[in-house]
């Protein structure tokens, strides 16, 4: 990245860390197919189930790791290949999610973002039998928002819960869910590579090929030592991160703008705002050229700048959530960065207030 731009885009992905990249580079340049059987085969398994279980350790993830290409692959396994008879997810979950359950239940959401639990919603007619086949799939961490959905506390009736982390991994501890997506490149690992995580393997059905039948394909064996390793480098920034919200939050507010649900639980590295009279295409260009780097919604959609779901499901019209922009920090974030983004933020809102 130029060095006079501000990345402020993490939460579509976060640059990889050193250690990250120097493993990768190391492993890309000295590697054999995991699945062959001779001796150079049999070393590249080895480092492979290695790096299997440092993972599962750096998160405190006491089951099973199947390898993907990322969190959408892994939540379309999880969903489409559940042994459910039912679905249920929340109206503001990423749009992998959408994609493979349309059709599905959908609970309902406060106008804050959190879901209504399986006990506590119009969903709780349904016969016992039925609850006993239910998949419950909820986002551990609004990509859009931050919000953090309660999952250890939530009512599950019973379900079988998929928890959405590509956002929360490798920043708060794992909830207990019994299947986790995750995905490298947004806690500092490399793109393309990411992983299911889920207690059973018997929750879900066979496809065959690799990763003991489950996903079919030649693992990308550099990517997931580099997985492994920018788990174990990782830093708790958290309370930093916070600090620079809070800053954020009252330049914004000062400015005229909206936070997007200010009184909810909100990972400190995700933030959104509403600047009135100036659509969010419109800022988007004018951040980029003055030299930072935001984001509306989602990174899978935003190409498109399509009015988000997630505004929508709180409650936020057509127009007021076509109006937002998200803003996510790394751990390179200073507070310098904060005040430059403001001081741009508050100009552009003074012009579009004329």
């Amino acid at each position: 990245m130029a060095a006079d731009r501000l990345y402020l885009d993490h939460a579509a992905t976060t640059p990889m860390l050193p250690a990250a990249r120097d493993v990768m580079m190391e492993a890309m340049a000295n590697w054999a197919n995991p699945s062959s059987p001779h001796a150079d085969g049999r070393a590249a398994r080895a480092k492979l189930e290695d790096a299997r279980a440092r993972i599962a350790a750096a998160l405190g993830w006491n089951g099973h790791v199947i390898f993907t290409s990322g969190a959408s692959e892994a939540i379309a396994i999880g969903l489409l290949r559940a042994k459910a008879g039912r679905v249920v997810t929340s109206p503001v979950e990423h749009d992998a999610v959408l994609r493979v359950t349309k059709g599905a239940d959908r609970l309902a959401v406060t106008s804050t973002g959190l879901a209504l639990s399986l006990r506590h919603s119009r969903l709780r007619g349904h016969d016992d039998q039925a609850r006993v086949g239910t998949l419950l799939a909820i986002q551990h961490v609004n990509n859009e928002t931050g919000v953090i959905q309660p999952l250890d506390r939530i009512d599950r009736d019973g379900a079988i819960l998929f928890a959405d982390c590509a956002q929360s991994a490798g920043k708060l501890p794992l909830p207990d869910a019994d299947m986790i997506a995750i995905s490298a490149h947004k806690f500092g690992g490399p793109p393309g590579i990411g992983a299911l995580l889920i207690r059973d393997l018997a929750l879900i059905e066979p496809s065959g090929g690799q990763e003991q039948g489950y996903r079919a394909g030649t693992e990308n064996l550099p990517a997931i030592l580099a997985m492994a390793a920018a788990l174990e480098a990782r830093e708790d920034w958290l309370p930093r991160a916070a600090a620079l919200r809070a800053r954020l939050d009252a330049g914004i507010e000062a400015a005229g703008g909206i936070i997007v649900a200010p009184d909810a639980p909100r990972l400190p590295v995700i933030a959104s705002y509403r600047m009135s009279g100036l659509s969010a295409r419109a800022q988007l260009i004018q951040f980029d050229l003055a030299g930072i780097s935001v984001s509306a919604g989602s990174a899978c959609s935003s190409g498109s700048l399509k009015t988000s779901h997630v505004l929508g499901a709180m409650g936020w019209d057509e127009a007021a959530a076509a109006e937002v922009v998200r803003v996510s920090f790394g751990p390179q974030t200073c507070d310098s960065d904060m005040d430059r983004f403001i001081a741009v933020w508050k100009s552009m809102a003074e012009r579009a207030s004329q």
